[in-house]
């Protein structure tokens, strides 16, 4: 892989991780347009690092006052009873508890957070161990892409019309962050897309599109920072594969990855907020009838290799 190309990858990585249209399809695809080949597994999941860099930077005021708010319920600070440890319950002297449904009261909503994304990252953790080698392989086959892209396309814009959108974060509980991350875990899936699962899931539970979207972005962190450093603890040292880019390339890509990000990061959420998914659902779906009819006329191999 050339420098330029490993520029343009990261530049769609950039653009693509935060948006509900899969950031490892479109690597997938592009890649093979280029003259790349397939990227793999391990090129996307250590470009990943570099999006969700910013995504620390962007919310690194709430991240800082999560992991602290956790450490002190962890630790006791809040009470030694383990509902205050769990963030769960009213702490001493506070005002204004918040609930977040009849029965679990949230004395330190942070704390709470941080244990809720703990949870939420289960389920993505486990599958990715279990089933390491299919998404290496064979779930990286184009035509599984371009059914995800357009079966979880009609998933989000149904997940759209239907919202509610009534639930703040303050109103997670633990098995709506399990059902977080459930949703998450089917991104492991080119062509599902992370933040468009986690978002349907938050959009069907009844959370407001910015409170999904805010939750999808911060829930992701422990499985991207995970399996990128996998990955690099995993290749470093090791020969590199025939056609598998090197080195540079992987750096320069995640470094753009990273820049690029941030600024979609603040374009998306103005967006979410304000309007509806269905022109990235549209986008979804145009784009597997245009890498269907590649594949169809040879330009594209499914497993590989350009046409």
């Amino acid at each position: 892989m050339t420098s330029w190309q490993a520029i343009f990858l990261g530049l769609i990585q950039g653009l693509t991780e935060f948006l509900p249209i899969s950031s490892s399809a479109h690597l997938r695809i592009t890649s093979e347009l280029i003259g790349a080949g397939d990227a793999g597994a391990a090129f996307t999941a250590i470009t990943q690092l570099g999006t969700e860099t910013a995504v620390v930077i962007y919310y690194r005021k709430k991240i800082g006052e999560i992991l602290v708010a956790w450490f002190r319920a962890l630790t006791g600070a809040n009470g030694s009873d383990w509902r205050l440890r769990l963030g769960l319950g009213p702490m001493s002297g506070s005002v204004g508890v918040r609930h977040a449904r009849p029965g679990i009261s949230i004395g330190d909503p942070d704390a709470a957070m941080g244990w809720y994304i703990i949870l939420g990252s289960i389920p993505i953790v486990v599958l990715g161990l279990l089933f390491q080698d299919y998404i290496e392989t064979t779930l990286r086959n184009l035509w599984l892409t371009v059914a995800m892209l357009a079966v979880f396309g009609a998933v989000i814009l149904w997940a759209d019309r239907t919202a509610r959108q009534e639930r703040e974060l303050d109103t997670l509980t633990p098995r709506s962050a399990i059902t977080y991350g459930i949703a998450q875990s089917l991104a492991l899936v080119p062509g599902v897309s992370r933040s468009g699962g986690t978002i349907a899931a938050g959009l069907f539970m009844g959370f407001k599109r910015g409170a999904a979207a805010d939750y999808s972005f911060l829930l992701a962190l422990p499985a991207v920072f995970g399996s990128g450093f996998y990955q690099l603890l995993k290749t470093v040292g090791e020969p590199i594969p025939e056609g598998a880019p090197g080195w540079n390339a992987t750096i320069i890509a995640t470094i753009v990855a990273g820049v690029v990000g941030y600024f979609v990061i603040v374009a998306f959420l103005k967006i979410v907020k304000r309007y509806s998914f269905a022109p990235f659902v549209y986008y979804r779906f145009a784009l597997a009838a245009v890498v269907a009819v590649l594949l169809l006329t040879g330009t594209i191999d499914a497993t590989g290799g350009v046409g």
